[in-house]
């Protein structure tokens, strides 16, 4: 036994007099993280009960990968309103708390560190989960994707615009979900304002057509990200609050579908609501700056998760993403997408960044297994 571990690449660097940087401990916020492993956050579809409780099976999950220096938990809705990807959990209700309080007691019970994911998904959401009726959004904007439902997946529709009773009740909830996610033991929460979902179709000029207070200008369309956390912020301090944010190229992957002009399906310079666009890295470049204000405890950026080159976001291919904004955002940074443990000991080293995740669990797993 003695032997394998002497002659593990990884356990060799460990014990050297220079360690991996992704194996050095960080104050976040409040929190002192023992490694700089973060868990991603992984949708997980194993709330299948009426209540969207969670479950035995998310304590044993979440449990098994306590080792990491911050578990970043699934996508959590925070509202029925908000519900749109069948079985996940919510942060609505009291058997809610009480379930996710059994998963962060079993978590802290291995000295883990765990935030909660809030999610509203918007128009991603189907109205197969309203009864027929439509869901909501910024506007009537189809993002061209498909909706995970209890019957599968299925093509997204054109949601119906939010009234500004809807945003405020919006808002609030978002404050509640947050509230509750301390109740029940977690140590901090994470806004999901990225990728399809509702923030993220709000700062979007393509899914945003209002005329109000909430569209137009790139300040406008960002109101309502910054009145969700400053909401939040009210209710946990921010040393305990993240946003996950960045711009991304997502083409339509309706079934059926095409974009005008005949581009096919796939190609580099395909269209949509989501593909980047060129108010795309202008508005990430101001709501990200503008996150500086509120002294948050970190900001998890996913890099390309599609083909950059020959489109708006192409300087941010590879490690450009990072390099990008290491130099916008004076806070923790977190990295994500094709994270290996090569790539997250040199960005560190690289001092672009604070924290990397690894987001494959299959790499994560070995790291405890030499480690702890």
């Amino acid at each position: 036994m003695a032997a394998e571990r002497k002659s593990d690449p990884m356990l060799t660097e460990i014990s050297s007099a220079r360690p991996q940087p992704l194996f050095t401990p960080v104050q976040m916020g409040k929190l002192e993280l023992r490694n700089r492993i973060v868990m991603a956050p992984l949708t997980r579809m194993r709330a299948a009960n009426p209540g969207h409780v969670p479950s035995e099976l998310h304590v044993e999950y979440y449990a098994q990968r306590a080792s990491a220096g911050l578990i970043i938990g699934e996508c959590t809705e925070i509202s029925p309103d908000g519900y749109g990807w069948a079985d996940t959990p919510g942060l609505w209700s009291a058997e809610q708390v009480r379930g996710w309080r059994a998963v962060t007691e079993a978590v802290h019970q291995k000295g883990g560190l765990m935030y909660a994911q809030l999610w509203h998904t918007g128009a991603m959401s189907h109205p197969d989960f309203f009864e027929g009726a439509l869901p909501m959004s910024a506007s009537d904007v189809n993002p061209e994707q498909e909706s995970v439902t209890p019957l599968g997946k299925k093509p997204t529709v054109a949601p119906r615009p939010m009234s500004k009773n809807e945003i405020r009740q919006t808002v609030a909830d978002f404050g509640v979900a947050a509230k509750n996610a301390m109740e029940a033991g977690f140590d901090g929460v994470q806004i999901q304002a990225n990728y399809l979902y509702l923030i993220a179709q709000f700062v979007n000029s393509a899914t945003n057509l209002r005329r109000d207070e909430y569209g137009g200008s790139t300040v406008n369309r960002a109101r309502f990200l910054f009145e969700i956390t400053e909401t939040i912020l009210e209710r946990v301090e921010p040393g305990r609050v993240g946003v996950k944010i960045g711009p991304m190229s997502i083409p339509s992957i309706t079934p059926g579908y095409r974009p005008r002009g005949g581009t096919e399906v796939g190609s580099v310079k395909i269209s949509g609501p989501f593909a980047a666009n060129a108010d795309t890295l202008p508005d990430m470049d101001y709501v990200i700056k503008r996150l500086n204000d509120y002294d948050l405890a970190h900001l998890l950026l996913m890099g390309a998760t599609t083909d950059f080159r020959g489109g708006p976001l192409e300087e941010l291919a590879g490690d450009g993403m990072f390099q990008h904004f290491r130099a916008l955002y004076q806070g923790h940074l977190i990295a994500n997408v094709e994270m290996t443990q090569e790539r997250g000991n040199r960005l560190i080293r690289q001092d672009w960044l604070t924290l990397l995740p690894l987001v494959a669990l299959t790499s994560l797993i070995p790291i405890y297994r030499c480690v702890f």
